[in-house]
């Protein structure tokens, strides 16, 4: 490994570590104190874990290290852990939806990073590793367990506080030293930035030597480069960016963006620790579903910088349009500086309304709102407007200008034709030209890593890196950008590809989408709307049957929303409107330029016409105040902006089991109810029966009468899929699976014993005649299709029997990864045992740690074992979930009720015909997959008198139909269904 050279960023981390400033780091949820971490204690906690780390078996000195979290603080520590363990750190960010995007990443990944060793949590291994067979990958639990020496405090200690500008530079630097050191390095840096790519380009990229961290450019396909960031560029960028926008001494900077962004890493992270102040580093969830927390958070740690893109501007506006002075009381946010915003246009006019209302909670600055303009290659912002939206008021611009380059980086527009001259950054005179970015300086990096290729199409015959981006630069030095030469799509500053949104649809098998004739694209209303996703596809059902094509129209928004979050825009057409190429393709540029020439605007007016009849004749607007209320909790809960029926599902928006919960909470606060139990939000799918659900609370007539049926999907006309709930009792599993499914009708079965009250089932013959009775009532004839999850598929196959003796068909019965004998495993359950499993289940204790809490507990009473459960849950995941102790506690009493009617289940007689779905076995079930198939589940032979097959799904046992599993599991399960008729 090459001697570390003087000026990098580990003598940030030494430097910043005699500092007393550091880490507040907030939990999920909101519901746990905030960590707090000196970088002093960074610096130990990282050497603790490069030690660990550097004795892993596999760990390469100067290779790579893939650093994979979904929580800040676990990403700083192993980032640097990384950096002091000898290798260079790759920030991993969230991965695709679809089980084959991820395998395909993963390939290339290992391609790419030249085999890299890949350092996460156990459950994200389990869950976000599934498909994996490439990656090197360890969890770092061991390690974990091995720092619990007193490092980190769970309390906020202050830090002492000065007023005064401050540049922030180490070892006493000064300001004017500062700037003067970054611009008489320009030349040196630009020759040694010309001569790497030269050096490069003779004996190839895949040299880590300089190279500080890599991040990808994209986590969204296959086709991700590294980028080399080294720690001369990262320096200069924190310090041109410093010389930009100096913060205060005694402030702090706030993050809510993941540090696989370059900015979170860059104008967060670093920047903080080069300038000597605080960094907050909060979840993103939080922030984006309470702009006003975000605003305390800003007065209470006195922040001077964070980040506001124009999305999050237009929610912090209409919240404080409504917010009332007691909502802002006590906002102080006279220390803030910089609202920095980037990855979409900023609204002048939002700009403005914004800027007043923070004015009047103490803002001083009227250019507080920063429009700026980066790229993963220059080290996140290079470009800023410290002018807005003043000069962009004055120039009559809607959309703000990016503004002008940081110390440390130039810029200029080339001409699109690349036969004509070269315009350099003054636009050789002339002004608002349209051309190519391109950009070049310290600030810049110099090569992909492993890509020769790509870095040479990257750069000019001259040296300059051209971004992509077509923008034009006026006459005061300010870049707009006027569009990308790319074809990503860009929600909410999450890119997607469109190829990958059109694959979700494909593999969805809507009805009414004619297969394979489905385009998608950007598309933007104007030129400050943000980016949304436009969705054209043939139909194949009549022009004027409007059942059909609401319907469509219904399952493409939950598809996309599902694999977006985001709601998009939709444009059936005829056949003959979508011509493919001699290749069997659609060209989706073509459609997209005729979309813009007008071309379909016949088609888009008959379609518009269409949907205005049908919500003409179909809308039910709020009645009342409840109705209007849980409208709004509805809407601005899960961020849409649409017109909503009351009589509209809830679950045909692609809602998640986490928007439920966040949704269930959202409610209890605005009506000010303790606890709505989560079953009555999913027994109630509407606006209008929830919100009679809710008067019903509020005037104390509310019974809790027990329903056995939740409808997860109420649309289709194909049979209905009946889902019956594992031994933990919960049906939220079946969420995300039912959504794939917009053509059949999805009922679950839920336990008696969630609410007050209620009683739990006394024996099998309890449940078993519960369950029959409401299935009959709900669907009196065949054929039927059920299955169960794990104990569900014991129950499935009790309640075909019964249907088959009953003289009923059954065309389908599926078990989800269970064999017939469970008693022996279900006698394992005590109470304790019960408790454990659905902690574990739930995700707030792991595994391991809920094996060795069984004989710790058992001893003790019921409260106690509960309040020692609580004590070591998971905060942020607990905190999302909504679990309180009395909810974990009827939660264990259902599935001990269970499990007791398990203990003495012995399976008989037969069903014709099965279908068992297997994956990773239980531990302590069986070895491997194949004993597991041959040993355990193959005994359903003695019990199925036909036709019994074998289905083979991604996965293991508590993951198998996961949100992250569902996407393929859903295709397998469509095409079992399909070759039973069905």
């Amino acid at each position: 490994m090459a001697p570390i050279p003087q000026s990098n960023i580990r003598s940030l981390l030494d430097q910043s570590a005699n500092l007393a400033a550091g880490i507040i780091a907030y939990p999920e949820g909101d519901r746990a104190p905030p960590v707090r971490l000196s970088y002093a204690q960074l610096r130990d906690l990282a050497t603790q874990k490069a030690a660990w780390l550097r004795d892993q078996e596999g760990f390469r000195p100067g290779g790579v290290t893939l650093v994979h979290f979904q929580r800040h603080l676990d990403n700083i520590a192993w980032f640097w852990a990384s950096i002091l363990a000898g290798s260079v750190p790759a920030l991993s960010p969230p991965l695709v939806n679809t089980s084959e995007g991820r395998r395909a990443h993963f390939k290339h990944l290992h391609r790419m990073l030249q085999d890299p060793l890949v350092v996460t949590s156990r459950d994200l291994l389990s869950s976000h590793f599934g498909e994996n067979v490439v990656l090197r990958v360890i969890a770092v639990e061991e390690c974990d367990k091995s720092d619990s020496s007193g490092t980190i405090s769970g309390n906020v200690e202050d830090s002492p506080k000065s007023d005064g500008p401050t540049n922030g530079l180490p070892n006493g630097e000064t300001l004017s030293s500062g700037t003067s050191g970054i611009i008489s390095g320009f030349v040196s840096e630009l020759v040694k930035g010309a001569f790497n790519r030269v050096f490069h380009g003779f004996f190839g990229g895949s040299s880590l030597d300089g190279v500080a961290a890599i991040m990808l450019t994209s986590g969204s396909s296959g086709n991700s480069k590294a980028v080399c960031l080294t720690h001369q560029q990262m320096l200069a960028s924190i310090r041109g960016k410093l010389v930009a926008m100096p913060v205060t001494e005694g402030s702090a900077v706030l993050n809510w963006i993941g540090l696989d962004h370059v900015a979170s890493l860059m104008e967060t992270h670093l920047l903080s620790m080069y300038a000597g102040v605080d960094q907050i580093q909060i979840q993103a969830v939080e922030v984006l579903s309470n702009p006003l927390l975000f605003l305390r958070l800003l007065s209470q740690h006195s922040v001077s910088m964070t980040f506001a893109p124009d999305f999050f501007l237009r929610k912090l506006l209409a919240t404080l349009n409504t917010a009332s002075k007691e909502d802002k009381q006590g906002i102080d946010l006279s220390r803030l500086l910089y609202l920095v915003s980037g990855g979409e246009p900023n609204n002048v006019d939002t700009g403005l309304r914004v800027t007043e209302h923070l004015r009047q909670l103490g803002v001083v600055p009227s250019n507080l709102i920063t429009p700026g303009f980066g790229m993963t290659e220059i080290c996140a912002g290079g470009i800023y407007n410290r002018q807005f939206p003043d000069i962009d008021f004055k120039s009559r611009r809607e959309a703000g200008a990016l503004g002008t380059c940081i110390p440390g980086i130039e810029m200029r527009l080339s001409p699109i034709d690349h036969d004509a001259s070269t315009l350099n950054g003054q636009n050789n005179g002339t002004t608002n030209n349209v051309g190519i970015l391109e950009v070049r300086g310290p600030v810049v990096f110099s090569r992909y890593f492993n890509n020769d290729e790509a870095t040479k199409t990257a750069f000019t015959i001259d040296g300059w890196f051209q971004t992509g981006d077509l923008g034009t630069i006026d006459a005061q030095g300010q870049l707009k950008l006027e569009g990308r030469l790319k074809e990503l799509i860009n929600i909410n500053s999450v890119k997607y590809l469109p190829y990958e949104i059109e694959g979700a649809i494909e593999q969805a098998r809507i009805p009414g989408v004619t297969p394979s004739f489905v385009v998608c694209f950007s598309y933007r209303q104007s030129d400050t709307s943000p980016e949304e996703i436009y969705v054209v596809y043939q139909h194949d059902y009549s022009p004027d049957d409007i059942e059909a094509r609401m319907s469509t129209l219904h399952a493409l928004i939950r598809t996309v929303v599902l694999f977006t979050s985001a709601r998009p825009r939709v444009l059936p057409l005829p056949p003959g409107h979508l011509e493919k190429t001699t290749l069997g393709k659609l060209s989706r540029p073509k459609i997209q330029e005729a979309l813009a020439q007008g071309k379909y605007e016949d088609q888009e007016e008959i379609n518009e016409q269409i949907l205005k009849t049908y919500r003409d004749s179909h809308f039910s607007a709020p009645r009342n105040h409840t109705e209007h209320t849980l409208m709004a909790v509805f809407k601005e809960t899960l961020g849409l902006d649409i017109e909503m029926d009351i009589d509209m599902p809830i679950l045909d928006t692609g809602i998640s089991s986490v928007d439920l919960i966040q949704l269930k909470r959202a409610a209890e606060i605005t009506f000010e109810i303790k606890d709505i139990p989560m079953i009555t939000i999913m027994t109630n799918t509407t606006i209008r029966t929830l919100a009679a659900a809710i008067e019903q609370f509020n005037n104390s007539t509310h019974t809790g009468e027990y329903q056995a049926i939740v409808t997860l999907q109420p649309h289709g006309t194909k049979t209905p899929l009946w889902l019956f709930h594992p031994g933990v009792g919960e049906i939220l599993i079946f969420l995300a699976l039912a959504q794939h499914f917009p053509d059949r009708p999805i009922y679950a079965m839920r336990p008696r014993g969630f609410n007050p009250g209620e009683e739990t089932f006394k024996n099998l013959d309890d449940l078993l005649t519960e369950y029959y009775s409401a299935l009959k009532q709900q669907q009196p004839e065949g054929p039927y299709a059920m299955a169960g999850y794990s104990y569900g598929g014991m129950v499935a196959f009790e309640i075909a029997k019964k249907l088959e003796a009953d003289g009923d068909s059954v065309k389908f019965l599926g078990s989800f990864d269970l064999p017939p004998h469970i008693k022996d495993v279900m006698k394992r359950l005590d109470w304790t045992g019960c408790l454990l499993h659905v902690a574990f289940f739930c995700g707030i204790i792991e595994e391991d740690r809920s094996e060795e809490m069984v004989p710790e507990l058992r001893p003790l009473p019921q409260s106690e074992q509960l309040a020692l459960v609580m004590a070591e849950a998971e905060p942020v995941r607990t905190a999302e979930l909504g679990l309180t102790l009395a909810g974990l506690h009827t939660w264990t009493d259902v599935t001990f009720s269970l499990a007791s009617i398990g203990c003495h289940y012995d399976p008989s007689g037969s069903v014709s015909s099965m279908d068992v779905f297997f994956c990773d076995p239980l531990r302590g079930v069986a070895k491997s997959r194949h004993e597991y198939r041959y040993t355990q589940l193959n005994r359903w032979e003695s019990f199925v008198s036909d036709d019994l097959k074998f289905h083979e799904v991604d996965g293991a046992h508590y993951t198998m139909i996961s949100p992250e599993r569902v996407p393929k599991f859903q295709q397998t399960l469509k095409n079992v269904l399909a070759a039973r008729g069905i």
